[in-house]
């Protein structure tokens, strides 16, 4: 009976250590936009925006409007991007 219990706890025991390795996500599909961000993504994003002339420490001042004017180019540019392949 304790070989049985043994035996039992140890498969148990297998099962959660694998289990949460078989769980995770797999890395995030550019088309699902649900999906999380990766650090590369938000770092191109960023990089998006300021080019598009968001600069947050130097343009405070002008902060609303400002990023609006961002936003829209940028999602202008994203929206043109699926297009050209």
């Amino acid at each position: 009976m304790k070989n049985v219990t043994a035996a039992l706890l140890a498969i148990l025991f297998g099962v959660a250590s694998i289990a949460p390795a078989i769980a995770q996500t797999s890395p995030p599909m550019s088309s699902d936009p649900s999906a999380p961000l990766t650090r590369a993504d938000v770092k191109a994003d960023l990089a998006a925006w300021r080019a598009a002339g968001f600069k947050p420490p130097i343009n405070f001042e002008r902060y609303p409007a400002n990023a609006q004017q961002a936003g829209r180019i940028v999602a202008e540019q994203s929206a043109q991007a699926p297009g050209q392949h």
